[in-house]
């Protein structure tokens, strides 16, 4: 199954997506639907209100998730080009809900950054709790993917030896359109992911090549945390980003960047400057 969050007049909806539209799934988000236990069986069998699949707005896929885990360095080829070490385990940082826009927003480039980067991942969308998972309850708590573009203020990620105040700048990050439930993915995701700003392919790899992949990085952060139902892994980008290029390479404002993973659908966003402070 494919399920979404999108805009209707009187609000966000949560859900199904069909060939023919769209199906209400009687929650206002996924990240609230995901909350019922039984959310699987009532996703299959929802025969709520349609909407026109011409008119579907998306919204981000969990637009208030609880926690937005990322990975950095977990592909060999990226590693290598921003010329750091093989890590032994996963490199964590975090996001922040406001950092999030739907698969069709614009992309806030702010004002005080001149190196925004772009970084197509493959995101995990928890479905339930879970704590010191081993791997057959890390498949179990895996609700199914999406595409996320984890755009970055390089120059403010290298302020300090901590990342977060590049990664979560506000309305940065594109997430959708859909989840795709694991059943249709399968237990290790291989796929191909690639974004293209203004139709030139910059990033094209396969996410069979995650150093740390899915089940790996759901017993390592439930050790620490329990994750849950709408919880968000970003699991890394693969090499080709801009600040890895000679020269570097960084978005512009009316750039349209689109982050693509077969099978789990794309976001396409066009990239505004945010005005100066003051203005």
């Amino acid at each position: 199954m494919k399920l979404a969050t999108v805009r209707t007049p009187s609000g966000t909806a949560a859900v199904r997506l069909e060939d023919d539209g769209a199906v209400h799934l009687g929650a206002s988000d996924i990240g609230a639907f995901l909350a019922d236990p039984d959310w699987k069986e009532r996703a299959a069998s929802a025969a709520g209100e349609r909407f026109d699949p011409a008119e579907l707005d998306f919204a981000p896929l969990v637009p208030r998730p609880e926690k937005i885990i990322c990975v950095g360095l977990n592909y060999r080829n990226h590693i290598e080009e921003m010329g750091r070490d093989l890590p032994s385990h996963p490199t964590l940082f975090a996001k922040y809900p406001p950092a999030l826009v739907g698969a069709g927003d614009d992309i806030v480039l702010p004002a005080v950054s001149e190196q925004m980067d772009w970084e197509a991942e493959l995101a995990v969308v928890i479905g339930s709790s879970v704590r010191h998972a081993d791997r057959a309850a890390a498949r179990g708590a895996i609700a199914g993917y999406t595409v996320l573009d984890d755009v970055t203020a390089r120059d403010w990620q290298a302020r300090t030896l901590q990342w977060l105040q590049g990664k979560t700048f506000e309305a940065t990050t594109p997430v959708g359109p859909a989840l795709v439930t694991s059943d249709e993915v399968g237990d290790e995701p291989g796929m191909r992911i690639t974004s293209t700003v203004n139709g030139e392919v910059v990033q094209d790899d396969h996410t069979s090549q995650l150093l740390f992949g899915p089940f790996e990085l759901v017993c390592y952060i439930s050790t620490f945390v329990t994750l849950r139902p709408g919880d968000l892994i970003a699991t890394g980008t693969p090499g080709g980003v801009g600040h890895g290029r000679r020269p570097p390479r960084y978005l512009q404002d009316g750039d349209v960047l689109t982050t693509a993973i077969e099978g789990l659908g794309e976001c396409r966003n066009t990239c505004r400057r945010e005005p100066s402070p003051g203005r």
